[in-house]
């Protein structure tokens, strides 16, 4: 139980760390967090440039995850480190664009360089650190300062809780200026084309079956005839179309309800499940397989104004990687 007992006064500290950032965010006055945080994002959003994120140790190591989260949301982001960024890599940093420096302290000597580049050069500079009166926060256009907090591991202050505050910070970012630009689902699967997070943002249209292939009926149709769409079909179901529009469904578990008695005589209206359920072809998949799981089916119509356009099946997410 000690280790358990450790891990959550962790977890604890860090919470606390992250209730203090909440509520310094609140503070929207001139001198605050809040305050500070929109200038912020109003100089990033006025740049023509790339942010050039930096930081050392493992403030680095949190600049590097935060310049792919901006990159990956549609801002253009790059991660230079301090240490090469003295030996040749200030040549990346150019005129158009804003330096997104990371220090705890802000007195970590490896950054002179490119703060005294920025400076030379007028390239705006955004800083996140907890010396309210460090060096770093005192050469930058925006100081983010982060508030109080203990570090979790205690005596030895290694980056813990700072370190929690600084990344969610940084999220913080990238997700106002996501928002800012209404940067979407179909935004985001341009720059996440692979693996299960690109297949969930590719679209229904993309990988329906066409009309040309669809099971359907009219609801005056014999349940036999029905029954023999659903089977050469090999969707499990098959649309009732009433004037153009699906008014109606019967999939094999209709069918399974109804067979007491058999389908002479029968018609597909006595039988279909009434106001089936259906998606747009502009959906995104990953909205669908989450409709066909709340449901617990396994096709569902895609449908334009109501009028059939194609069909899903469960199988067409399994290639994918989306199920």
């Amino acid at each position: 139980m000690q280790y358990i007992d450790t891990a959550l006064d962790t977890l604890k500290l860090e919470k606390r760390g992250l209730e203090a950032l909440i509520e310094a965010m609140g503070n929207t006055g001139p001198g605050q967090l809040g305050h500070a945080f929109m200038g912020a994002i109003d100089l990033i959003n006025a740049s023509s440039g790339r942010v050039i994120v930096t930081g050392m140790g493992k403030s680095g190591h949190i600049g590097r995850k935060i310049a792919s989260t901006l990159a990956s949301t549609g801002e253009p982001a790059s991660f230079v480190h301090p240490g090469e960024a003295s030996h040749g890599d200030l040549g990346m940093i150019s005129a158009r664009d804003i330096v997104l420096a990371l220090s705890n302290s802000g007195e970590t000597r490896e950054l002179a360089d490119i703060l005294q580049y920025c400076g030379r050069f007028g390239v705006p500079l955004i800083a996140i650190t907890s010396g309210e009166n460090s060096t770093l926060a005192k050469a930058a256009d925006i100081a983010l300062i982060l508030p109080e907090a203990a570090e979790a591991c205690g005596q030895t202050r290694a980056p813990t809780t700072s370190t929690t505050m600084t990344l969610a910070l940084g999220d913080a970012v990238a997700v106002a200026l996501l928002r800012d630009k209404g940067f979407g689902g179909a935004d985001f699967k341009n720059f996440h084309p692979g693996g299960k997070l690109g297949a969930g943002l590719i679209k229904v249209s993309d990988i329906m079956t066409g009309n040309e292939k669809l099971p359907l009926c009219s609801p005056g149709m014999a349940v036999y005839d029905a029954v023999k769409i659903i089977s050469e079909a090999n969707f499990g179901c098959v649309g009732v179309l009433e004037n153009d529009k699906l008014t109606g469904v019967i999939t094999d578990g209709d069918l399974r309800r109804n067979i007491k008695g058999g389908f002479e005589g029968k018609k597909v209206r006595e039988i279909m499940t009434h106001n089936p359920l259906y998606i747009t072809p502009g959906a995104l998949a990953a909205d669908a397989i989450a409709k066909m799981s709340k449901y617990n089916i396994q096709a569902l119509f895609v449908c334009e104004d109501k009028q059939p356009v194609g069909i899903l099946h469960l199988h067409d997410f399994l290639d994918l990687g989306v199920v």
